[in-house]
């Protein structure tokens, strides 16, 4: 499911970057702007393939690497939008956008977890 949503987040970035970056409220890109954005749209979009991928592999390793990783992001969006380095809008978008994917998670693979037990 996270995966997913990256992958689709990634498209959606490279196909509207204007679009995207007046919701994101960083105001109008100039051309070298909506190129550097397209190409970070390219890293979130493998991103999310990487995540989909090993989600179907079941490659336990790399999702137990997440729900270590996820849960500093919430904090780390408070840092910067309290230091004046993000708009609280995208902070706070990307904060729950990580606890809600790192919370359903954590909840399948303990669910998985214990079906294997039984």
């Amino acid at each position: 499911m996270y995966g997913w949503l990256i992958l689709a987040e990634g498209i959606l970035i490279f196909l509207f970057p204007e679009h995207v970056a007046l919701l994101l409220r960083f105001g109008p890109l100039d051309h070298d702007g909506s190129m550097f954005f397209r190409v970070v749209a390219l890293l979130v979009a493998g991103i999310g393939m990487l995540y989909f991928v090993s989600g179907r592999m079941n490659a336990e390793g790399f999702v137990f690497a997440t729900l270590l990783d996820r849960p500093l992001v919430p904090p780390i969006m408070a840092v910067l939008w309290y230091s004046g380095k993000l708009p609280g809008s995208l902070a706070l978008l990307f904060a729950v956008q990580e606890l809600v994917s790192f919370s359903w998670t954590l909840l399948t693979w303990r669910a998985e977890f214990r079906r294997n037990m039984v």
